[in-house]
């Protein structure tokens, strides 16, 4: 079954096979990120949120560009780009917009600044070879305050994770795979049918289940040693909201049944 709803000046929603699609629309702007396009991922990431039937998000873009960050030109209008009535949700209306639904970023091509930002945010990440990543933002007398100088040394190994922001260096895909920014590359011009494959893999498994596993690694990931207290009661909590659950009575009939399971969300 497939629904969308499109607003093809800014950006477009679609729900297939249990896995939410957004699509940023402003090619000719290499898709950077304005009031419209703030608002439209916010809420397009807030409807599959709040849609039982979505298991999973991919955010993408049109044309060569994933997201070539914040519109320059916007701001130099004085306009305000972030999602409107949603301050919180942060620039693009996702990078501190918290979801339990797992949120993949299929990079197309070009992600600088704010497009490597929105890829930071994500759970996963897929690219074209052709993609680029980086912060250059200490190169026009800003710095990365969209997430990008908080989550890259989280991800990246410290000193890496430094040179790049620092000195406002590009790297190619390959490099960003294996730097673990990305999961993987893939086939050029297959980008979003890989990221599709990857978010239908997870909406094939108990959503609870999943949503559960994001919020234990997401609250445990600051709190230092695997024998932190708090790790294990975070754990333990998300552990004892499974077990109740009807997907893993589900889960365990259908294993000892040798069927497939039927989630249910709940």
């Amino acid at each position: 079954m497939t629904t969308a709803v499109s607003d093809p000046a800014t950006v477009h929603y679609q729900v297939r096979n249990r896995v939410a699609i957004i699509t940023i629309e402003r090619p000719e702007a290499m898709n950077a990120v304005n009031g419209a396009v703030s608002t439209g991922i916010g809420t397009a990431l807030s409807s599959a949120d709040a849609d039982p039937e979505v298991r999973a998000v991919v955010l993408t873009g049109s044309g060569r560009a994933f997201c070539s960050g914040a519109d320059l030109k916007a701001l130099s209008r004085g306009e305000d780009i972030m999602a409107a009535g949603h301050p919180e949700w942060g620039f693009a209306g996702w990078v501190q917009h918290r979801v339990t639904v797992p949120t993949i970023a299929a990079v197309n091509g070009f992600a600088l600044g704010g497009g490597t930002e929105l890829v930071l945010a994500a759970d996963l990440a897929v690219a074209d070879p052709a993609a680029t990543f980086g912060l250059p933002e200490v190169r026009r007398g800003l710095i990365a305050a969209a997430g990008g100088a908080i989550r890259l040394p989280r991800q990246l190994p410290y000193k890496v994770a430094m040179e790049l922001a620092l000195t406002g260096a590009s790297i190619d895909a390959e490099t960003a795979r294996d730097l673990g920014l990305i999961n993987r590359v893939c086939e050029p011009g297959a980008v979003l049918k890989a990221a599709v494959e990857l978010a239908e893999r997870i909406a094939a498994n108990a959503p609870l289940a999943v949503a559960e596993t994001k919020r234990v690694i997401q609250e445990t990931a600051a709190l230092g040693s695997s024998w932190d207290e708090e790790s294990w009661r975070i754990s333990d909590q998300a552990m004892r909201r499974v077990v109740r659950s009807e997907d893993f009575a589900e889960g365990t009939a259908a294993f000892a049944a040798k069927r497939q399971p039927q989630w249910r969300g709940r």
